[in-house]
């Protein structure tokens, strides 16, 4: 039976301290691997219990369910230890994997790149190797000593050295992976290149947004980590130094930690940016109980100081919602409400991106010399700089600019500059650039 048709029972564990069981996600979760749901049984318990972490009747109503209905896989919705996993399989006779391992499967399937895959690889890995205690209880097994190790002891200690050597030597290209990210970075920062990631929970719409500023065409579907791989994208506003998008893989409530740490060098590309989009789903219910979550998420990774403008996107689904921005106290865009698929609000988004990115203008009337000039001339109407043109007595070019102060002091920077170029403010006699 394929992967798709496989058929799970969902353990569902709601401790005391918590004021619902979240049924919804793991189910979504469930759907995302392509499994089918054939059962569901709720257990509320004020602490795990050591052997099943249900109760032991529970876990018999768990068992005696998969026996009559043929069940080949049993998710629990908390993280199982090695001991609570392997003793309920014991039990249940089938295949019992908790919330970690179902995520990980799902990213399993998802990877798509060389990276993508070594990261889920080692992920996957770290996971297991806590799991290799006893897993060959059907072989001898006898004490530890010189003389007495049995061939069960051996076979372990030999699986062990094989998943270490494997981590080890997965986390050696992916070092060199970073180093490659790190040196992209600072590609991009010599030349004058931004970075605006878009975080957010998953299937909040990061990907639809992402295609429909950049032209892309990221595969997106209505279901639990559609994507998985990062991908940058270029974007241009008003004329100004290309920007580059970089669509990240989404977050979900209490994610993995060796699913963050398998992920550094990717997520290196959120805490290097100039600018995060937290995208959220203004329709989901839970909203805030996800945008603390992504917090949460970017404070373990170091991204919590990066500036963020947050994007409640799918207004369409809500009622009496219209395209607006809201301002801090500073008069700085604190929230955009858009809709990506409808393309409602892309405009006030590109404005508020816009004006968080990119640097304080120079406003400038230059005139420049026809005998020399024109390659300075091409440069400034190539940044979309030039708003008026006129020419003088001698045949020469004025120029009214506006463009960024970064772009200003590469335009005064080149080697032709001092010969045919003089400048004379709009906003005043002398040669100094007027700021705004």
């Amino acid at each position: 039976m394929s992967a798709a048709e496989e058929s799970a029972l969902l353990l569902n564990i709601q401790l005391s301290a918590e004021s619902s069981a979240d049924t919804s996600e793991l189910s979504e979760l469930v759907v995302a691997a392509g499994l089918i749901v054939v059962g569901e049984i709720l257990s509320k318990r004020t602490a795990p219990d050591s052997k099943f972490y249900v109760g032991k009747g529970k876990a018999e109503e768990v068992a005696l369910f998969v026996k009559e209905n043929d069940v080949q896989l049993v998710i629990c919705s908390k993280d199982l230890s090695p001991v609570q996993q392997r003793n309920l399989e014991k039990l249940v006779c089938c295949t019992v994997i908790d919330r970690t391992g179902l995520i990980l499967d799902i990213f399993a399937q998802r990877a798509r790149s060389f990276e993508g895959k070594l990261q889920v690889e080692l992920a996957q890995l770290e996971h297991l190797s806590s799991r290799l205690v006893r897993g060959w209880s059907h072989l001898e097994r006898q004490k530890g000593g010189i003389g007495l190790r049995g061939p069960g002891e051996t076979q372990l200690e030999t699986d062990r050295r094989l998943i270490g050597g494997r981590i080890k030597q997965i986390k050696s290209r992916l070092n060199k992976v970073k180093k490659q990210r790190f040196q992209n970075g600072q590609s991009r920062k010599k030349a004058l290149l931004s970075t605006v990631a878009l975080v957010g929970y998953t299937n909040a719409g990061k990907s639809t947004l992402f295609n429909k500023l950049t032209g892309n065409s990221v595969y997106c579907a209505d279901q639990l980590f559609a994507t998985l791989d990062t991908t940058i994208g270029s974007l241009v506003i008003n004329g100004e130094n290309p920007i580059l998008l970089s669509d990240t893989v989404g977050f979900v409530k209490s994610l993995p930690h060796n699913l963050v740490e398998a992920f550094a060098a990717t997520l290196d590309e959120t805490r290097e940016a100039k600018l995060l989009l937290h995208i959220i789903d203004a329709s989901d219910p839970a909203r805030t109980e996800r945008i603390e979550q992504v917090n949460d998420v970017l404070q373990s990774i170091g991204a919590s100081e990066v500036p963020v403008i947050e994007v409640y996107n799918k207004i369409d689904k809500v009622s009496d919602c219209v395209p607006h921005v809201d301002y801090k106290s500073d008069l700085k865009v604190q929230r955009v409400w858009i809709s990506a698929e409808r393309e409602i609000g892309l405009d006030l988004l590109l404005d508020a991106i816009s004006e968080q990115v990119n640097d304080e203008k120079v406003a400038e009337r230059v005139t420049i010399k026809w005998e020399s000039g024109g390659k300075l001339r091409a440069m400034l109407y190539e940044w979309g700089a030039v708003t008026n043109e006129t020419l003088g007595s001698e045949g020469e070019w004025v120029l009214e600019i506006v463009l960024s102060k970064t772009r200003w002091q590469i335009f005064t920077s080149n080697e032709d500059y001092s010969d045919c170029v003089s400048v004379e403010g709009r906003n005043s006699s002398n040669s100094h650039p007027a700021f705004y």
